[in-house]
This record gives structure tokens, C-alpha cells and sequence, in this order.
């Protein structure tokens, strides 16, 4: 069984980033799992703390469920052209210390979305920055920035637009070949 983590950038329970994870996780094969990582209580990271080995129990989890972990699958949206500072600080905490990093390797695909036009594009771009320094390859195409989100969804937080649904279904599949690909 692939085991791919679903790491949500929002972290209000009914996010639109969780609604539209919820709704991709249930697009991959069945020969793969998804588990949804919770990044809301991680304190800041903190290089000290790992230098001191005083390291936050809440890191030690995270950083062991990652571990275990195959493929990395991030649903966010932006915030001030950007990642939300709650993914970011994530990002750090499974990077350090940096010859330990849970990052390295593991394939990755981005889905950012916004409730205007613009769709998260800047947070699709500076997420796919760290994420290149990070060395995971990354779903190159399609890429995903689903614009005005609210009327995306209905009121189950089902996506409600075949056509969307399709295009997904086309993402989760070359994220699909992109795990084989540096699993084998």
C-alpha cells in the first residue's frame, strides 16, 4: 500500500483547502492510502530546540508521520500572495535538522485555490520554491489553482463541478505515475 500524506494549509474545520483534500483523496486508486496530516499545533519551529535536543513532542509525531509516509499531496490557499505561515512553519519543522529532513525524495503535488479569480497562484509558486530546495519532484502538470472556490463546492463540500472533478482526476493521475515512478 502507497501511503500518501494530505497536508492542509488552512486550519479552520471547514476550510475550502479541506473540503477540496477531502474530495481528491477520494480520486486515487485503491492501492493508495491518504492520511491527513495536522500541522495546527506545531509550535514555531525553533533551530535551538533541536540543537539543545529539547525537540516539542508535537514535531517528534509530525516529523515520524511523515517519515512513514510515500508522497506528499498539499492543499492550500494564499495568503497575501503566499503560503499561510502555519504551512510554512510545517515545512521547516519536517526539514530540519537538515541532514534528517522527511522531505527529501518524496514525490509532492500542489493544489491551491482562492475564493476571488486569482486562484493561489503566488502560494502555488512559492510553495513549489521550497519544495524544489526540498528536493521532492513535483507534479508538473497539470497544475491546480481552482479559483473561485465558494462556488465550487456545495453545501456537503462536494465539488459540484464534473468537469473540475475530471481535471482532478487528471492531476491525481500523473501524481499517481510520478509516485511509481520514484517508488520503483
Amino acid at each position: 500500500m502507497t501511503k500518501i500524506a494530505v497536508i492542509v494549509g488552512s486550519l479552520r474545520h471547514e476550510s475550502y483547502s479541506r473540503k477540496i483534500a477531502k474530495n481528491v483523496a477520494k480520486l486515487f486508486p485503491e492501492e493508495f492510502e491518504t492520511e491527513f496530516i495536522q500541522i495546527g499545533s506545531l509550535p514555531l519551529y525553533n533551530q535551538a530546540l533541536d540543537e539543545d535536543n529539547d525537540v516539542p513532542d508535537p514535531w517528534v509525531t509530525f516529523r515520524e508521520k511523515l517519515k512513514k509516509c510515500d508522497a506528499v499531496l498539499f492543499v492550500t490557499p494564499e495568503y497575501n500572495r503566499s503560503v499561510p505561515g502555519v504551512l510554512k512553519n510545517a515545512i521547516d519543522i519536517g526539514s530540519r535538522p537538515m541532514k534528517e529532513s522527511v522531505w527529501k525524495g518524496k514525490p509532492a503535488a500542489i493544489i491551491s485555490n482562492s475564493p476571488s479569480n486569482l486562484s493561489g497562484f503566488g502560494a502555488n509558486h512559492h510553495l513549489r520554491q521550497s519544495l524544489v530546495f526540498l528536493d521532492m519532484p513535483i507534479v508538473q502538470q497539470p497544475e491546480v489553482y481552482l479559483a473561485n472556490v465558494t462556488k465550487l463546492l456545495d453545501d456537503h463540500g462536494k465539488i459540484n463541478n464534473d468537469d473540475t472533478i475530471q481535471f482532478l482526476q487528471t492531476f491525481v493521475d500523473a501524481f499517481v505515475k510520478l509516485i511509481k515512478k520514484h517508488n520503483d
